[in-house]
């Protein structure tokens, strides 16, 4: 895996290590740019997705030929895991995609400079945080990435060719922060991601960081008090369609539904039918 020169290494929390706790080989650019800024980290509530009033992410994506199938169904988001521990973990070659469709990168507790080189390296629209990120692992990320933004900005003016030159997103790359809910959920918890958060994604809480294929007892957002726009994720499948009408119906600010197991033949697979048919019974 390509390294990008311009990274910092911070824990997912902080406390532990530091925020600086090291720095690999920057160029003499970058160490006088390292993270000292903490300004301008509020986000605004983004629109919903092009495809409806509801999204759809189709999270869990492997395998090239079956990635290009899926994509072919148009959802808002496809999702990559990077993650050793998952079974689908994603180590391949993402094709070309539909300028619509945003691939996300889910990561679990991930050193900071990961993130970022696969966010260069995927050139990644998203990043879904699946582990135990605080505030300031976040914070940390955001100043991080609009550091590196601003310096391939500048930097790009010198390079001469355009195929030469740094990849650079038009839009800031969305944060998505999971919780796990099973019969009940402390939502005071999000207070403090309200302002570092572009959306929250709902899971089931089991053993594994997603793909569990359960549901948690969605009446449990039926007290939810935010305006935040969330996904809806956790063993979703056919079966729900009937009790997703209903929830999407709500005032609940559900942005996007997120797919996963219910819809594989085997972990990474995809089932185009299926995914087909539960797309045109919710959006249409």
């Amino acid at each position: 895996m390509k390294l990008a020169k311009s990274l910092l290494i911070a824990s997912p929390n902080p406390s532990e290590g530091g925020e600086l706790s090291r720095l690999r080989s920057l160029d003499n650019k970058i160490r006088n740019r390292v993270l000292t800024k903490k300004e301008n980290n509020t986000t605004t509530i983004p629109v919903f997705p092009p495809s409806g009033e509801r999204g759809l992410k189709v999270c869990g994506m492997k395998f090239t030929e079956n990635i290009q199938q899926v994509a072919n169904l148009q959802p808002d988001y496809l999702g990559f895991i990077f993650y050793e521990k998952s079974k689908r973990n994603f180590e391949g070659i993402i094709p070309e995609l539909p300028k619509s469709i945003k691939k996300t990168g889910v990561f679990v507790n991930e050193y900071i400079e990961i993130v970022i080189s696969l966010v260069e390296e995927y050139r990644l629209d998203a990043l879904q945080l699946h582990g135990d990120e605080s505030v300031d692992y976040i914070i940390n990320l955001k100043n991080q990435l609009a550091e590196n933004r601003a310096l391939f900005l500048e930097e790009n003016k010198s390079i001469k060719k355009k195929k030469n030159q740094h990849y650079i997103s038009k839009n800031d790359i969305e944060i998505i922060k999971v919780f796990g809910i099973k019969d009940h959920f402390n939502f005071d918890v999000l207070k403090p991601y309200l302002d570092v958060v572009d959306f929250f994604l709902f899971d089931t809480k089991g053993k594994e960081r997603g793909g569990n294929g359960t549901k948690f007892d969605w009446s449990v957002l039926e007290k939810y008090p935010f305006d935040k726009p969330f996904f809806l994720s956790g063993g979703i499948g056919l079966e729900d369609v009937e009790e997703l009408q209903k929830i999407l119906k709500s005032n609940l600010p559900i942005y996007a539904l997120d797919v996963n197991s219910k819809f594989e033949s085997k972990p990474g697979v995809k089932k185009i039918q299926e995914l087909k048919k539960f797309k045109k019974e919710i959006f249409v």
